[in-house]
């Protein structure tokens, strides 16, 4: 099984101002290809080659994982954003969330709190765990919900390439933005 780069489902412009144009080209074109062209140099002729990603991520280490991990991390990233995003989801992942911090505003604080603070590069992930609870938690480097048997919903990527063109160091102010451009039926969609 050949891994290919995904398509974006937005022009690579249409997520300004929350992120450039410049940083899409760098991030989708450069940094996630590059995870995806040496995965598949990694995967080939071994036991790996004709696992889905996520089983990759699940049963691989050291380099194959952190490819297929930034393969997999980044395939939800980018397709969780619309230029039509924002606001707040509705249904049953509201439900799930008001469930557990009360509402959206207590929710959307811990996750920006939760992403600011994880230190050096990584990801903040909003996952689900087998009886439908929800959690939030910091991965650092590639790592992925998966790994811990939970359903992977919504990400935040605060690797510095991710928001450095358009926020510099200013990762807080990206965090609140970050907000404007997530597409909620996508992340509906991601819940089992």
């Amino acid at each position: 099984m050949t891994h290919t780069l995904i398509n974006l489902p937005y022009a690579v412009d249409a997520l300004e101002p929350v992120i450039s144009k410049e940083t899409i080209e760098l991030h989708w074109g450069k940094h996630h290809r590059t995870y995806v062209d040496n995965l598949n140099k990694l995967i080939a002729g071994t036991e790996f080659e004709e696992m889905t990603l996520e089983e990759i991520v699940k049963k691989a280490s050291g380099g194959m994982f952190n490819n297929a991990g930034q393969t997999l991390n980044h395939n939800l990233y980018f397709t969780q954003f619309s230029p039509d995003g924002g606001g707040q989801p509705k249904g049953k992942l509201l439900e799930a969330i008001e469930k557990q911090w009360e509402s959206f505003d207590k929710f959307k604080a811990e996750f920006i709190q939760k992403a600011v603070g994880l230190f050096g590069s990584g990801w903040l992930w909003l996952s689900q765990k087998e009886n439908g609870e929800l959690v939030l938690g910091q991965y650092p480097n590639a790592g992925n919900p998966l790994t811990d048997g939970l359903n992977p919903l919504l990400t935040m990527d605060v690797w510095e390439h991710a928001y450095y063109l358009t926020n510099q160091n200013r990762r807080a102010e990206h965090a609140e933005n970050f907000w404007k451009i997530v597409n909620w039926e996508v992340v509906e969609s991601r819940m089992k």
